[in-house]
């Protein structure tokens, strides 16, 4: 009795409201459509049962939709690991070097991002995976990552059976005439038939269970390849868009002189050096007032090194997949490569916020908007090119101002600059918004290019 109650517990009962999504209903289905399926055809027409190899292909096919089952319900309940509500470094003065998160009332630890889906801050972030509604992080990462592996091959064999099914029970009974080809259902390829006769409701239902198997072996089968190829690297997918940036603006600055800021990366095992005017500024500036002098440049001859990658493709594979499949550490500190500093990644991160924030162009809203998805009401171009994206729009009343800090042609991205009529539990107020229902404010106009397509889709 007291396991049955463990079992009914699961933690949270409301863990189970992950299900009530349309990502988990879609994966589900494509998986229950295409086992189903596989199995139906094996038995009935192509390979049945009372054979040596036909209960082979039987065991093998439960066997994948158990695994794949497995790993994908694992990589949903067990989670990503959350940063504990009010963590901060043990020592204080490391702090400085930490995003703090308003909403979590805790620092970000190394490598963690804020999810606004979970609502909480995500320990080794990837991405928020709307198919198995929860994000992919520290504790989830090898059981999603083998389930992008195990789907691909379970269709694989799932597509043999569907395509050898149509062709044994099609083989004699296809027709060709004069540039026809006719298909007469009536005639049977097997001796005895079969229990229950391969008819049109048949072909029809595997014809659609194989278009599934292949769309869902090439997708799926990509994303695995993009995932091993930054586990290899032992990075995250947010990692390697931090780094790309990092690496555009390098060109940049090898193209332009800049002059040095108070920003310095840390040499070899050093602390990193952070002047404390930027420190006074950095805790005394208030939201939506950005300094211009907030931008910091590195050094010309200095390099930012990405600190978890260990050296070698084994150990960095070894930091995700383990034997007892509990990953390394403690989701909180992470192993460094040897000249590195634990918080390099994060001054990294305070660098390019700070710089996207001193890019961003004030805006002042000239014509109010609901917070559709699709506004007919703002243009037939606005309302054909929304972002194709889980991120939210805001609702805009005219007069309202707004920090724009990335766009595309008809649309923006920034957030609200709150005054004191909003409540006090409200931070951060930000989205898209179509860019017909804003103007530049004189002062920005003159100085400030327009945000340009920085779109991220994570």
């Amino acid at each position: 009795m007291g396991t049955f109650c463990s079992v009914i517990k699961f933690e949270n009962l409301q863990e189970l409201k992950r299900l009530c999504h349309w990502g988990p209903i879609i994966a589900l289905g494509v998986i229950a459509i295409c086992s189903t399926m596989a199995m139906i055809d094996s038995v009935l027409w192509y390979w049945p049962l009372h054979t040596t190899g036909g209960s082979v292909n039987f065991i093998m096919l439960i066997n994948w939709t158990v695994m794949i089952l497995y790993n994908y319900f694992n990589a949903m309940f067990v989670g990503p690991g959350f940063v504990p509500l009010g963590w901060k470094p043990e020592n204080s003065q490391d702090s400085m070097y930490l995003q703090y998160c308003k909403v979590c009332q805790a620092y970000k630890a190394p490598r963690s991002h804020h999810c606004r889906k979970c609502n909480r801050c995500v320990m080794k972030m990837d991405h928020h995976c709307p198919w198995i509604n929860n994000c992919c992080g520290y504790q989830n990462h090898a059981s999603f990552t083998l389930f992008l592996l195990l789907a691909p091959l379970g269709c694989v064999h799932a597509a043999f059976i569907f395509v050898m099914t149509m062709y044994t029970q099609l083989y004699n009974r296809l027709s060709f005439g004069w540039n026809t080809v006719k298909i007469d259902m009536s005639a049977a390829r097997r001796d005895p038939l079969p229990i229950v006769p391969f008819g049109l409701a048949a072909f029809a239902a595997t014809l659609f269970a194989l278009g599934l198997a292949l769309g869902t072996t090439i997708a799926v089968g990509m994303l695995f390849f993009i995932q091993m190829k930054i586990i290899l690297r032992n990075k995250t997918s947010i990692e390697s868009w931090i780094e790309e940036k990092t690496e555009k603006e390098k060109e940049k600055e090898k193209k332009n002189k800049y002059q040095q800021g108070p920003y310095r990366q840390p040499k070899g095992g050093d602390a990193p050096c952070v002047s404390e005017s930027y420190l006074k500024e950095r805790a005394v500036l208030p939201r939506g007032i950005f300094a211009k002098d907030r931008i910091q440049y590195y050094q010309l001859d200095e390099v930012f090194v990405f600190p978890y990658d260990m050296g070698s493709r084994w150990k960095n594979f070894k930091q995700v997949f383990t034997w007892s499949g509990v990953p390394e550490g403690d989701g909180l500190e992470w192993p460094i490569r040897e000249g590195c500093h634990q918080y390099s990644l994060t001054i990294e991160q305070l660098k390019q916020k700070a710089d996207k924030r001193v890019r961003s162009v004030r805006y002042k809203v000239i014509e109010d908007y609901s917070g559709s998805c699709c506004p007919l009401n703002k243009g037939i171009k606005t309302f054909f090119t929304s972002p194709c994206t889980e991120e939210p729009r805001i609702q805009l009343r005219k007069g309202e101002f707004i920090l724009a800090t990335r766009g595309l042609r008809y649309w923006l991205y920034g957030d609200k600059i709150l005054d004191d009529s909003f409540a006090e539990g409200v931070s951060r107020i930000r989205g898209w918004f179509p860019r017909n229902c804003v103007e530049k404010c004189p002062c920005d106009a003159e100085t400030d290019p327009a945000p340009e397509g920085e779109k991220k889709n994570r």
